[in-house]
Parts: structure tokens; sequence; C-alpha cells
């Protein structure tokens, strides 16, 4: 039976939108139905608004506006930034190198590229997930055309030390792209002092709408199409763009922009006091990701002896909603490729289970998980093999 209160932490799967993207939506799903492609003055009115949420996106990583394609989503960003930039570089190699750590729309890419004769290296991280910077220096070959290390990691939080990755690849001439989705939000972001030459956005992490994405591409950085269509999006992208989309997701970068240093201590303040008072009350949970350079938003554990479905689902029905891992993945019951490639072991990994707040979200909130979820895990071990044969070890 569930409870009356509802607690929503899973804020990295869905995250509510923001009024003031949902209101300047709304003209566009309404009266101003025209097509930005269009030589009349809906077409003229539907382009401007097009136009000013690039500018706005733009604005939010020190990027030019004409050098944002938006997208239908973060994956397709991710996979325009890997195959496209591949395609225009593979006159010069094969090689391509990913983080052990990427978001699946990165790792399938480049898997999917595999197949196709390309080389793929995984960069390994360590038992926080960062990268290896001198695994990534060393393993780097004349032919590699590519190098995508993410922004920050969703899943634990750990945020990369992408700079100077991008460093590393410039001092061979490699192109690098890296996801900012998660991170976008939280993190002021400066593409030239990134160094980078791709960045994906996507909306939903921003607080806007769902199913608009952007990627930024340095100019001069040649990249090949995936969609045949017409020439939106400067020819990149082709096909009739989500303008109440766009709309939204220009609206939540600026705000984003506006209230990052805000808001980024508010959740701070959240996550801080989880992470602090939850291996307090329960026995044998750990932390997972970088304790001190991790997003705001992001409480990550495991928790031994049990699995992360049975917290999700036992926490649902006290009202609370989380994930166990990656949203991508929570419905695969799979170990996490993120806590294998940190060292976890699997044991461990099966019980993973991840908080992310959001603008929402209150310290009574946090003081209620606090309440709950330690009778959970003790429920959950009395059924557990596992726990009964460690208590047995234990004498």
């Amino acid at each position: 039976m569930r409870t009356a209160r509802e607690v929503y932490l899973d804020n990295y799967a869905a995250s509510p939108l923001l009024p003031e993207a949902r209101d300047a939506m709304l003209p566009f799903l309404g009266e101003s139905f025209g097509n930005p492609s269009s030589l009349h003055g809906r077409g003229d009115a539907a382009r401007e608004a097009v136009e000013e949420a690039r500018s706005r996106v733009a604005a939010l990583i020190g990027a030019a506006p004409e050098e944002i394609i938006f997208t239908c989503n973060g994956t397709e960003a991710n996979n325009l930034a890997v195959k496209g930039i591949t395609a225009g570089s593979r006159r010069k190699g094969r090689h391509i190198m990913v983080s052990a750590v990427e978001h699946f729309s990165v790792l399938h890419a480049a898997r999917s590229l595999e197949k196709q004769g390309y080389e793929l290296e995984l960069v390994p991280v360590d038992e926080y997930g960062r990268i290896d910077l001198g695994a990534l220096r060393s393993l780097m070959r004349d032919d590699t055309i590519l190098v995508s290390v993410m922004l920050a990691n969703g899943e634990v939080g750990t945020i990369q030390p992408v700079a100077e990755a991008a460093c590393i690849a410039a001092e061979r001439g490699v192109p690098f792209h890296t996801d900012a989705a998660a991170a976008a939000a939280h993190l002021p972001i400066d593409v030239e002092s990134l160094g980078v030459q791709a960045l994906t956005l996507s909306s939903d992490l921003l607080y806007g709408p769902q199913g608009v994405g952007a990627l930024w591409v340095r100019r001069g950085l040649r990249v090949i199409p995936l969609l045949d269509g017409g020439v939106q999006e400067g020819g990149r992208r082709g096909g009739t763009e989500n303008v109440a989309g766009i709309v939204g997701m220009g609206v939540a970068a600026e705000l984003a922009r506006e209230r990052m240093t805000e808001r980024s201590a508010h959740l701070r303040g959240l996550r801080d006091a989880l992470i602090a008072g939850l291996p307090a009350r329960v026995d044998h949970v750990h932390l997972t990701g970088h304790p001190v350079e991790r997003l705001p938003w992001n409480a990550s554990f495991v928790v031994e002896f049990i699995e992360g479905e049975g917290m999700l689902l036992l926490l649902d029905q006290q009202g609370v909603a989380v994930s166990s891992g990656s949203a991508c993945t929570s419905r695969a019951l799979k170990g996490s490729h993120v806590l294998t490639a940190m060292g976890v072991p699997p044991e461990r990994a099966q019980g993973s289970i991840l908080f992310s707040f959001g603008p929402q979200n209150t310290l009574q909130d946090v003081d209620y998980v606090l309440e709950v979820f330690p009778p959970i895990v003790e429920r959950l071990r009395q059924m557990s093999p596992l726990y009964a044969k460690f208590l047995k070890e234990r004498g």
C-alpha cells in the first residue's frame, strides 16, 4: 500500500518542466504553429523564436549561436557527435577513444562504429570514476580521430577533468567531444576554457521539455549529418524543427545561467545532508563517485547484501521515487557498466541506488528518506542469503 506522501528524487531520469519554459512554449503549440522554413509571417515568427532560443543556449556555454545544432534529445546529439565527427575524419584514421563510463548513447554509438571497422579504445577510470589522464595520453595514436569524455557522470556524480583531457587531445590535433548533459544546469561551462570541439546538451536536464537536445560544434569542425532531409540547422540536421520544444529549451538554458549559483547551493545542501545521514543510519552503505568533485544534485550509493530493484520497489511504496544506476539501464536488470569500470565488485554493484535532487526538493524530503530507508534495508537483508552468510561468517 502506497503512502500519501510523495518525494520525487529521480530528477536525473526526468525532472519537472519549469513554469517559465512551459508558458513560453504554449503559443507554439497553438496559434503560432508556423514552420521556420516557410517564407511567410507565421514562418518568420517561428524562425525568430528558434534563433532566439539558439542564442540563449549558446550563451549558457559561451558559444556562438550559429554553432548550435538542435536535435531531438541528448542521445541524438551524442550520436551525431560520435558518428558525424568520425565520418568527417575517416580519411585520417579509424581509432576512437571514449571513457569507460560514458552514457550508452556514446558507448553504443562507438560500438556501432566498431562493427563497421573502426577501432574502439575504452579509457580506464579510477575507483571514483575519473579517467586516467596518463592512460589517455599513452593510448592515443597517430590515427586517433576522436576522443569523447563526459563532463560529469550522472550515475555516480563524478566530474571529469575534461579541460586537462582536451589539452592532451589538442597536442595531437584530435577533436574532443564532451557530453555535458548532466552538468550544464549546475556547473558553469565555457567551451573556450574547456578546449573542446563538440559538446552535448539535453533540454530535460536543464529543466526544459523532454524531446529536445543540442550539439555545439566548433566552427570549422566537419560533421557529417545523420539524417538526410532538408537544409535545416545549417544543413547539419534535416527535418522540421520542434519549435515549441526548442523555445522551452532556450528559456530553460537562460534560467540555468541566471539561477545556477543559487540552485547549485540549494542542491548541494540536500546532497550533503543525505550523504552524511544515510551511512550513519545504515551499516554497509558506501558512497559511489568522487567525494568532492561531484555534481551538486547527485547522491549515489551501493548497499551491501541486497539488490537495487528491491529498494526501489519498497521505497516507491513509501512514496519515494529513486533509480538504480542510469535510467537507461534500470529496466535491464544488469550490473552498471559505470560501477564495473570503477572496480566495484558485482555483488555490491547490484545494490546501487541513486538519489537525484531537483530545485523542488527540500530538507524535509531528506529527513523522510532517512526515516523510511533503514527499515527497508533491514527488511530486505532479513531475506538475503548473502547477509545471512555474512552474519554467520562474522560469528
